[in-house]
């Protein structure tokens, strides 16, 4: 498995110290980034590709909860808190696992291991592709063989993706990185949210690329890289 690209956001910097040099020392793991406030956070995940996120919970401004809540989509999250009652927040909102300060090597390896598992169980349900034109994926409790020409575009929806064809919409268990890795060259990541079929994409307005079933945006992260993959006279 390639590094796991992480975040860490807590207000206090000893926490902040001891998160970072576990990091630091862990196979596997990459620091991308450490906030002292979920506000700062929040701009930078929206837009950016991260796999695990250490959250403390309590913080002023905006808590690690409001955080969770206000993203659309959520890496592998470990919350962080000095209080023993906030275990129930973790199950609510089926985050990866829940730390309390002051925090231990063994016991952040263990919850480090079960963001690694979820992630590559995740990406199980895409097999495999058959051949350059088809991909087989796991939807509706069985295998289902599709042809690329017929995908759209993809849509992330919380822990799941929705694969848009034509005539149907298959929902599978993946990530966005792991669809990444599996689509050809003419399928681009457009939006944190959204891969789309360059050869379906017939118009472009206003930055939105008009498909039939959906106008797709195209977020400014990806904007440069879009642009250049289209044709231009």
């Amino acid at each position: 498995m390639v590094d796991l690209k992480c975040v860490i956001v807590d207000d206090e910097e000893v926490s902040r110290m001891v998160v970072r040099d576990f990091v630091k020392r862990t196979e596997g793991l990459e620091l991308a980034g450490e906030f002292d406030n979920a506000v700062s956070a929040y701009e930078v995940l929206k837009n950016t590709a991260v796999d695990l996120l250490f959250l403390d919970i309590e913080m002023p401004q905006m808590t690690g909860i409001e955080l969770v809540q206000s993203l659309e989509k959520l890496p592998q999250v470990i919350l962080i808190t000095g209080r023993r009652d906030f275990g129930a927040e973790a199950y609510e909102y089926n985050l990866t696992d829940y730390l309390i300060k002051p925090i231990t090597y063994p016991r952040f390896l263990k919850a480090v291991e079960k963001a690694k598992q979820s992630i590559e169980n995740s990406d199980q349900s895409l097999v495999d592709k058959s051949s350059d034109d088809t991909l087989f994926v796991k939807a509706d409790n069985k295998i289902v063989k599709l042809s690329l020409g017929d995908i759209f575009f993809v849509e992330a929806l919380s822990d799941y993706m929705l694969i848009n064809t034509k005539d149907r919409k298959y929902v599978i268990h993946s990530t966005m990185k792991a669809l990444e890795k599996k689509f050809p060259d003419n399928f681009i990541r457009v939006h944190r949210s959204y891969i789309v079929n360059l050869e379906k994409v017939n118009t472009i307005e206003d930055m939105q690329i008009v498909m039939p079933q959906k106008e797709i945006p195209i977020g400014n992260s990806y904007k440069s890289n879009f642009l250049s993959k289209l044709n231009f006279l």
